[in-house]
């Protein structure tokens, strides 16, 4: 059975990591990577635009399915060796979270709504998972959108389909 997660990064960098195909969460780290399993649905949330900026962002900015079987590393600088996972992303809008803060499980009822997010990376409910792709895939709003493992990466990404 799917799980569902919610990666913590900043909109410049979770763009960059959807035209390369995959994700990379909390500085680098191999564990939060390898708690996914193909098929996994993932969306990110992007608290600033720029990685170390000040202008924030404050939404989900991407949604995908995780593809990739293993962690793997990949060499950014001579210094900096980070953990990646492959994951095949679904043409999205922004989703502000500020309207879903009452409705998500996770800030429901919080003031300090934003101290989850500090993890970088965390397991969400599929009620959650759902209502943030409802958001970002406004053409499927009537829909429960669920994670579908894709055989053929390169060609078809129709990463979500619809169920009755």
């Amino acid at each position: 059975m799917a799980r569902y997660w919610c990666g913590v990064v900043s909109r410049e960098h979770i763009k960059f990591g959807e035209q390369g195909g995959f994700c990379q969460v909390c500085h680098g780290k191999r564990a939060p990577l390898a708690r996914m399993a193909v098929g996994d649905g993932i969306v990110f949330y992007s608290p600033v635009v720029q990685f170390r900026g000040k202008e924030k962002c404050q939404s989900f900015t991407a949604i995908g399915t995780v593809i990739g079987e293993e962690t793997y590393q990949f060499q950014m600088t001579p210094t900096f060796v980070p953990y990646r996972r492959d994951v095949a992303y679904q043409p999205c809008i922004d989703a502000p979270i500020h309207p879903l803060l009452d409705r998500l499980s996770f800030t429901k009822g919080l003031s300090s709504w934003g101290y989850k997010f500090r993890f970088g990376h965390f397991e969400i409910t599929d009620d959650d998972f759902s209502m943030i792709a409802q958001a970002m895939l406004p053409d499927s709003a009537q829909t429960v959108l669920n994670p579908a493992i894709q055989a053929q990466t390169s060609q078809n990404l129709d990463l979500f389909y619809d169920q009755d």
